[in-house]
């Protein structure tokens, strides 16, 4: 069957027009009426039907539009008792008349709200010159860009070309379409047309082009910016990056770099010029991708002592399968290192003709040389990273094979094996910037009173452990194994230095006799009874101290536990089973992304500081944590695979998609799109999820997109991000497969913004908080900690933070006010306010109502002469904006303090 045709053009905006849409139109007090809206055929007018009004009343004229405005930006969608049910992707607002009436509506879809909005918009620009302006749109740019694209396949000047060749041209062109959707489009054209044959006609072929090229989501973005040109210039461009993407600096000169390396005309490069096509390819380039460019490389303070860093670790890295039967082999070790990963298992067993051997023991996984896996450590230790690599030693040989494996140590790594002493004047670890390309070996060690040549230590046997409890149905207590003792030579002893292996007893404990060098060993099982009774003993332990967890023994298929349980007390070292893929890996390879993926993150400041309190299980809001809003609008989908083990259902993919919110317990949540039924090339969901984040150090956002009518396997993609490398704006996701290989042109398109923001982070991609309905202020409290030099330090703090608190809420509430004067959500930075609302400040013959006055410190506005009651309103919330920004200024200032630009947001403007 003919597929729907899609919107390309302003053209076939105003025709859809014209033709007409069932909209809703919006009353107050909950009242909503369908009716029939359409422009008239001489485009002067708006009409709708039916109306008890005259047919001459139920219209407006198109000249005393005024703007059009998306969102439920209007006091009537504000005040209405069933707001909440309408969806701000299909709403709409026509503001007309001298008094800034607002006639307001609601599509059955986005996709009809924005044919709407484009066209009114495009109707109030051009006026009584449309119809000329429609008409040269025809032979535009991108036309004679696609027609040249033509010619040079018709080396002959034939008139036609082959479908074959067509076909191919417009793949090259978009690699991520089928060629089958290709041809099945030429098929239906020439159908529609009667025509016998397959040759292509340049006319089909423009026209084919056009239809499968457009993504109307990208091309209704377009048109929003380029003041209803078909194309982008320089200055559309800077103002799109600015306002839009939080490009900071923006300059004409990056403009016309952006415009020249993405515009595939040579017209539209010589002009300044990026045309639909050229703005597709830039947002769909790495440039436009989720992930902040910066995390890219090593950004974190790489000085901080070892313990305040998660550390990305891997559970039995020999083992490619599972826990019990699988295999051993040194492709995990090669494999665990390409990805990072800076702490690696060895469980080393006595082996054949004195070469200790690895593998887990007690089970019938296969064995593989110590010596062979010390030659790979060496080889791709630093592969992916400079900085400390730790391998975990769990030791079973005889102290005639533990000679041996300090022979191989010794003589392949070398210099790289850290075997200084720690310095006992030292309270914390060294960093990871002093340890850079050293290998620090973690296993037991004995007492420096021991005198002989060797002693014995207790052994810490995961394999025996797992044996055990194969054989019991009884698993409630894991760590209930006794600990046997075994002979340790001090050769070995030795290599061990600031990660000496010690047994955990309890927090007051360890606290009082640990040593920062020493390392204790969680089973997960006992680190989560841990983190749910003792959550602020945990993280405070873990401010000093290393803390291995490992995965339960009973996980003998080698599954995954989620490491944010253990985050989120601080744990730096989650040993994870690199050989499984799903959610639990997804998160772990997400997380170390952040940092240049070199195996290291910085854990959050309240889990550093000596003196600050954070308990690991609050469900609330965190003391001393700006809680942010993260808006996420999950906008369109682009060539989503079949899942595996679909074969059944041919290619009919019905997509839809989850966000999810991991953290702190009180961040976790998820929302779910609608699915879109048979359409994963180019499926179009326009939904809208709102998450409050309470510790965004501590947050991540997975995206999955899923097939609703599967059979057999459901997943398609996912994408793993950490909240803080997420660039806000229009963004492309790149999904991953199950075992985390990007999906060749299969990406998500979002638009993201953040707000809330308050210090710290990149302000200039930051906006203010969202006012969420009238509440109570809460203060900050301060904590008495019984430590007399800082509770007498901060006795006297109380009063100046209740004043900042007060003077904050009252900026960001006459923010807010403003915004919605403006017309636009909450979501909305000062600098797309000041450019929604510039329209309104010249009258009829181009004379300004208002002038802005930039000699103050803040710019202020000033009325012409006489102007409408709406303007003196937004005039009047301006000026309180920037009074409460100067008294914010004073405050800072007062206690030697400079406000940045996210707490003055105003200055954007």
């Amino acid at each position: 069957m003919p597929t729907e045709k899609k919107i390309s053009s302003a053209s076939d905006c105003i025709n859809s027009m014209v033709e007409g849409s069932e909209l809703k139109k919006v009353r107050s007090n909950s009242r909503i009426y369908h009716r029939y809206f359409l422009l008239d055929a001489d485009m002067q007018s708006l009409r709708w039907e039916p109306s008890k009004k005259d047919s001459e009343k139920a219209k407006i004229d198109i000249k005393s539009i005024k703007e059009v405005r998306t969102g439920k930006n209007t006091d009537i969608f504000r005040s209405n008792g069933i707001s909440d049910q309408i969806s701000e992707d299909c709403a709409f607002s026509v503001i007309y008349g001298e008094n800034y009436e607002s006639l307001d509506l609601v599509a059955n879809s986005a996709d009809v709200a924005n044919i709407w909005v484009t066209g009114l918009r495009y109707l109030i620009s051009y006026g009584k010159h449309t119809l000329d302006m429609l008409e040269s749109s025809q032979d535009n740019m991108r036309t004679s860009w696609v027609s040249q694209m033509f010619g040079e396949i018709d080396v002959d000047n034939l008139g036609h070309i082959t479908l074959c060749n067509a076909v191919q041209c417009i793949r090259d062109l978009n690699p991520g379409l089928k060629t089958s959707k290709i041809e099945l489009k030429f098929k239906e054209l020439h159908k529609s047309k009667d025509k016998a044959g397959t040759e292509v006609t340049k006319e089909e072929f423009v026209e084919v082009f056009h239809e499968l090229c457009t993504r109307p989501e990208i091309y209704f973005l377009l048109v929003q910016f380029s003041s209803n040109k078909e194309f982008l210039d320089t200055k559309d461009l800077m103002m799109f990056l600015e306002a839009e993407q939080g490009v900071a600096h923006i300059n004409e000169e990056i403009s016309l770099e952006i415009i020249n390396k993405y515009e595939p005309s040579k017209e539209g490069q010589e002009k300044g010029w990026l045309s639909i096509d050229g703005f597709t390819k830039y947002l769909m380039s790495p440039d436009c991708y989720i992930f902040d460019p910066e995390h890219k490389k090593v950004c974190q303070d790489m000085k901080q002592p070892l313990s305040h860093y998660f550390i990305n670790s891997s559970h039995n890295t020999y083992l490619i399968e599972d826990q019990f039967r699988g295999p051993s082999d040194i492709t995990g070790y090669i494999r665990a290192l390409k990805m990072g990963c800076r702490s690696v298992e060895l469980d080393v067993w006595d082996g054949p003709d004195n070469e200790p051997v690895i593998y887990t023991g007690h089970t019938m996984t296969s064995q593989i040389v110590f010596r062979s896996v010390i030659d790979i450590i060496n080889k791709y230790a630093f592969f992916a990273s400079e900085y400390p690599l730790i391998l975990c030693l769990e030791n079973h040989c005889s102290i005639k094979q533990q000679k041996v494996m300090v022979q191989h140590m010794k003589k392949i790594l070398g210099d790289k094996l850290y075997t200084t002493s720690p310095n006992v004047e030292e309270s914390y670890l060294p960093s990871p910037d002093v340890l850079k390309g050293r290998i620090l070996i973690k296993a037991k060690k004995l007492s420096s009173n021991c005198s002989g040549v060797e002693g014995d230590v207790t052994d810490e046997d995961e394999g025996a452990e797992m044996s055990q409890r194969m054989g019991k149905e009884n698993v409630e207590q894991p760590n209930n194994v006794p600990l046997k003792r075994f002979q340790l030579c001090k050769e070995l002893s030795e290599l061990v230095s600031i990660c000496k292996s010690v047994q955990f007893k309890e927090f007051q404990v360890s606290f009082q006799v640990q040593k920062y060098w020493e390392v204790c060993s969680f089973n997960e099982v006992l680190a989560s009874k841990y983190a749910n009774e003792n959550p602020g003993d945990f993280v405070n332990y873990n401010k000093r101290f290393l803390a291995r967890v490992f995965p339960s023994p009973m996980r003998i298929d080698s599954s995954n536990m989620n490491p944010q349980d253990f985050w989120k007390c601080g744990c730096q070292i989650v040993a994870m089973n690199f050989q499984t893929p799903g959610l639990m890996m997804d998160l772990n390879i997400g997380w170390f992304r952040q940092n240049g993926n070199c195996g290291y993150v910085l854990r959050p400041a309240i889990m550093r500081e000596e003196v600050s309190f954070f308990s690991a299980n609050t469900k609330d809001s965190v003391p001393g944590v700006s809680p942010q809003l993260l808006h996420i609008k999950i906008i369109s989908g682009q060539n989503f695979p079949k899942p595996k083990g679909s074969g059944a259902k041919g290619d009919v993919v019905d997509p839809y998609v989850y966000v999810e919110i991991h953290g702190i317990p009180a961040d976790c949540a998820e929302q779910r799109t609608k699915t879109v039924h048979q359409n994963g090339d180019a499926p179009i969901f326009d939904e809208s999820f709102e998450f409050q984040i309470n510790l965004p150090e501590l947050a991540m956002v997975r995206f999955v997109v899923l097939d609703d009518d599967y059979i057999g396997d459901e997943f398609i993609g996912q994408y793993t991000i950490p909240f803080e490398c997420l660039q806000t704006g229009y963004r492309h996701v790149p999904l991953q497969s199950l075992t985390g290989e990007v999906l060749a042109h299969a990406s998500l398109f979002v638009h993201v913004a953040i707000t809330n923001r308050r210090g710290g982070g990149k302000p200039h991609k930051r906006g203010l908080s969202v006012r969420k309905g009238k509440k109570s202020r809460e203060y900050a409290s301060l904590r008495t900690l019984w430590i007399k030099t800082v509770d007498e330090v901060f006795k006297n703090a109380q009063p100046p933070i209740r004043d900042a608190t007060d003077l904050r809420e009252n900026m960001q509430n006459a923010v807010v006010s403003f915004k919605e004067l403006c017309g636009l959500s909450s979501v909305a930075n000062l600098m797309q306010c000041m450019l929604a609302v510039s329209p309104r400040f010249l009258g009829p013959d181009n004379t300004p109502l208002v002038v802005l006055n930039l000699s103050e410190q803040y710019p202020t506005m000033e009325l012409q002469g006489i102007v409408p009651e709406v303007l003196k309103k937004i005039v009047t919330t301006y000026d309180m904006t920037g009074k409460n920004s100067s008294a914010v200024a004073t405050h800072f200032s007062r206690y030697g303090l400079v406000p940045t630009i996210s707490s003055l947001e105003f200055m954007v403007a």
